[in-house]
């Protein structure tokens, strides 16, 4: 670690630093960023991106009095290191460590919670109304990246804004646009223009005064302001956001500290809402992270010398991969089949898919509610739309879901990449609340694979069937199964009887599977004979195989990696109690009633009791409780 950076343990040691020793603790820290995040994985290239902003933000103001709002929080590590979290920032995105989220019971720095895009200007206005509600005195900033900015919500909470004209600073952090160079010099002058203290109210005066002409003055007025508006249009790059209420600044370089202090503490003269937009280049200060910046938007475990992320030796294709492969191959086979995804390409496997059939794919940017309603409209016209999007960001379609998919019973196939337990993302990424918010709208059937094979065969078979389908599948890699070169069409709620066993039967769903059979193997060494079936379907139930498996053992386990409250155990109690089996016992396996935890996957099934070992210690009380029929 810096030396300047060991001296830096609350945001008021910065004001003491000259401009000289802020660029140089700029250095220090994206070397303690590259380490930490090298060993741990994490979101390297925006950090590396909003060092000199955070700086100058920690330079300027007054944490945790003034509140910084980070959309998404994928951006906030620097902001972390700054607030206290310097010594533990090594613990980043392990189980009992630092998140790699803002978190509000982590630090009073942290004043609202992200980890879904385009929340920050929404939560920041709701602090600046409650703020002068109380009558007090601070600022309230939101930074949000160019993608998060995308998301609709950004634009309602700006048309909102703007329409109460608060007090309220949105910070964009741009790294893609190419304004900067193209109107960049004229631009800045303007933004110097505009942070002038007698530019608003000059404006002002030369309207009143043209206004006072005899009979001719509002004319006067109105064909100055049109001329105005016209010269705006095609000199200022922040016209909609001044359309929208804001005082735009920018575009400014995001890495001169001193042009960012400047514009910061000029901002804070300005009354009513202020945009400020700043260019920065992701991945900033690591040669690999600037090349390939999607790269390390996300990544793993990598080697800083290289930049190349460390994989298992053999690891099997991952189920992303066999999805896109398989999508590929049915798309050749069906010209209707259209795939949309929510700013994902590549993280959703469709990469391939753009590539092959670049007039039938759709990237709507981070516009979740409007990919499932666009996937709507074309399934009336006869496509088969795949929308292929996290499980956690599906969380932010449900409406579209059940009012414009499943209330039409449009054949739209949904896949949930990242379900069940994702790992060191944590809380807000987490998907394990898939089955509970969908198993209860009419008309949707919901699969889970046991392995990458069966979840190529769930895929074609969603795209055959006129109904809206859910598919949810883990990260990561798959079992290292072959996969068979044609597609089976598998029979709708039919479950897979994949072991029989006299004392006690696991119902499992999707991952869940794998685990199931390790645990029949302990049970076997200990005179316990479990059977073992592969739900499949989450819904329709095989109602025929669970009273089936009632009759042969009266005890049944349901295992997911889903929340209990309304999952598929849920689903399968329900079916026992409509059914009136009431001499069977159910013991069901899965999630508490919490958000869980970052940590790495296989921490976590450990300690929610969904490894081999925790299951099996689940059924030998489930029996020592209920015994077995011999």
């Amino acid at each position: 670690m810096g030396k300047l950076l060991d001296s830096i343990n609350e945001p008021r040691d910065l004001k003491k630093l000259s401009l000289a020793q802020l660029e140089t603790l700029a250095g220090e820290i994206r070397q303690l960023l590259l380490n930490t995040v090298a060993a741990n994985g994490g979101h390297l290239a925006p950090n590396l991106g909003v060092v000199e902003l955070t700086l100058a933000l920690h330079k300027m103001f007054e944490s945790p009095k003034d509140k910084f709002i980070w959309d998404v929080g994928h951006q906030a590590y620097v902001h972390k290191i700054l607030t206290g979290r310097r010594e533990d920032f090594s613990t980043l995105r392990t189980a009992g460590g630092i998140s790699g989220f803002p978190k509000r019971c982590e630090s009073q720095h942290d004043a609202f919670g992200a980890g879904h895009s385009s929340t920050s200007i929404s939560s920041a206005l709701g602090i600046a109304l409650a703020r002068d509600l109380s009558g007090e005195k601070h600022n309230v900033i939101a930074i949000i990246g160019d993608g998060s900015m995308t998301g609709g919500q950004a634009f309602e909470a700006l048309n909102h804004a703007g329409h109460l004209g608060i007090n309220l600073t949105v910070i964009l952090n741009d790294n893609e646009m190419s304004i900067a160079k193209n109107v960049g010099a004229l631009s800045e002058y303007l933004a110097k223009m505009r942070t002038a203290p007698t530019y608003s109210k000059v404006k002002h005066d030369i309207e009143y005064l043209l206004r006072r002409i005899p009979a001719i003055g509002d004319s006067v007025a109105n064909t100055a302001e049109r001329v105005k508006d016209s010269l705006k249009y095609l000199l200022v790059p922040g016209v909609l956001f001044e359309e929208l209420g804001f005082t735009y600044f920018g575009p400014i370089d995001g890495h001169n500290i001193p042009s960012i202090m400047d514009v910061l503490n000029k901002t804070k003269s300005v009354k009513g809402p202020v945009l400020i937009h700043l260019l920065t280049q992701k991945g900033r200060g690591y040669a690999p992270a600037e090349r390939n910046p999607d790269k390390f938007h996300g990544v793993g475990t990598f080697c800083i010398e290289t930049g190349e992320v460390k994989k298992k030796a053999g690891a099997a294709p991952a189920y992303t991969q066999v999805f896109g492969d398989a999508l590929v191959k049915l798309a050749d086979q069906n010209n209707n089949i259209v795939a949309i995804t929510a700013a994902m390409p590549d993280g959703t496997g469709l990469k391939k898919f753009a590539a092959k059939f670049p007039k039938r794919f759709f990237d709507v940017g981070i516009a979740e509610q409007h990919a499932i309603t666009l996937a709507a409209g074309m399934s009336t016209q006869g496509k088969r739309p795949v929308v292929a999007i996290y499980s956690t960001f599906m969380q932010r379609a449900y409406d579209q879901i059940l009012h414009d998919v499943c209330l039409q019973n449009l054949p739209v196939t949904f896949m949930l990449d990242r379900a069940g337990i994702v790992g060191e993302d944590g809380a807000t990424h987490h998907g394990v609340f898939d089955y509970s918010f969908l198993r209860h709208i009419p008309n949707i059937v919901i699969m889970a694979p046991k392995d990458e094979d069966e979840l190529q065969h769930m895929l074609y078979t969603a795209t055959e069937i006129n109904a809206p389908v859910a598919i949810r599948y883990p990260r990561g890699s798959g079992l290292g199964v072959n996969l068979k070169p044609e597609f089976t069409k598998l029979e709708i709620g039919k479950a897979e009887e994949l072991k029989t066993g006299n004392d006690v039967v696991f119902l499992a769903v999707g991952a869940m599977v794998e685990p199931c059979y390790r645990a029949a193997a302990i049970l076997a060494e200990k005179g316990i004979s479990a059977g073992i079936v592969n739900a499949r379907f989450i819904k329709p139930l095989d109602g025929q195989l669970i009273r089936h498996l009632a009759r042969d053992t009266g005890l049944i386990v349901t295992v997911e990696d889903n929340v209990l409250a309304g999952g598929f155990g849920s689903a399968v109690l329900e079916y026992i109690n409509s059914q009136n089996l009431n001499w069977v016992k159910l013991l069901r396996l899965g999630l508490p009633d919490k958000f869980i935890e970052h940590g790495t996957r296989n921490y976590l099934l450990n300690k929610y009791g969904l490894d081999e070992q925790g299951i099996v210690a689940s059924v030998e009380t489930f029996i020592r409780q209920f015994g077995v029929r011999r």
